[in-house]
């Protein structure tokens, strides 16, 4: 799936974002959920779903389960909003054309389109339930998102498009998809995070154009290997308090500009 971001949560050993489930089953009430959507999918059943906050009476927040465990929800999605201000405060350049990799609950795509500095956004989704219920107004964001001429969303798989060979390219490309580089949603995106799956990402980007990859989890090969393809990386760490588990978290950042063609400052020479 392309999820936007687990909202924060640290993935269980081998569970990814799979957690919370059963912790939040004990305190809630049948009569506390509300099922927006609820339908099978390529890995597994997808469940829309809103509730109202037990410990805050009035909020209301709107989370994904996939095959009944709690994947992510709008009530905290502060690292997927930083990894589309830290690209866009990386690049500055106007009319910004930006690829975003997962749909998720759309923040990512909101934060981006935010900035004057953007000019089209679009997003690739790999399911097209997740896309489906953006469409029918199931999701917080729903109105703001079409509402936006800027914005637009395609069903695909995002690191099938960054692994063939570049037409369009975009100023900034933001993935959110996997838990992390080692802990990923299909083993097929794999390839991704290794120097040649980069190297064929950064074909992509524009010169001087940024990549940004969310991550659960700190990781130094996926660090090195953006190294080797970009050479100028940066690794941002989004420390907040969770309330929904008591604890404070942290997610990661990984940035990469692709370096921007030489300027020639040699003076040409003529003999008589």
């Amino acid at each position: 799936m392309s999820p936007a971001s687990p909202g924060g949560v640290p993935p269980a050993a081998g569970g990814g974002r799979a957690v919370l489930c059963l912790g939040m089953a004990e305190r809630m009430s049948p009569s506390n959920i509300e099922i927006l959507a609820y339908e099978p999918s390529p890995l597994g059943m997808l469940c829309l779903r809103r509730r109202e906050l037990l410990s805050a009476p009035g909020t209301v927040v709107t989370e994904i389960t996939l095959n009944h465990e709690f994947l992510m929800s709008s009530y905290t999605t502060a690292s997927e909003r930083a990894l589309a201000a830290c690209a866009i405060e990386m690049h500055s350049g106007r009319r910004l054309e930006v690829l975003v990799g997962g749909l998720g609950l759309g923040y990512t795509a909101r934060e981006v389109l935010t900035s004057d500095r953007v000019g089209h956004v679009e997003v690739v989704e790999l399911l097209p339930q997740v896309i489906g219920w953006l469409e029918r107004g199931l999701v917080p964001l729903s109105d703001e998102l079409r509402g936006d001429p800027r914005f637009a969303v395609v069903c695909g798989d995002v690191y099938e498009r960054l692994s063939a060979p570049a037409g369009r390219q975009f100023d900034l490309i933001l993935i959110d998809v996997d838990h992390s580089p080692d802990e990923r949603l299909d083993d097929a995106s794999g390839a991704f995070y290794t120097e040649s799956g980069l190297r064929r990402a950064s074909a992509h980007l524009t010169p001087g154009g940024v990549l940004g990859v969310w991550s659960y989890a700190e990781s130094s090969p996926f660090a090195d290997a953006l190294g080797e393809v970009f050479g100028e990386v940066r690794v941002e760490a989004v420390t907040f308090m969770n309330h929904l588990i008591d604890e404070e978290v942290t997610d990661w950042l990984f940035f990469a500009r692709r370096p921007a063609p030489r300027q020639d400052t040699g003076s040409a020479s003529f003999g008589g």
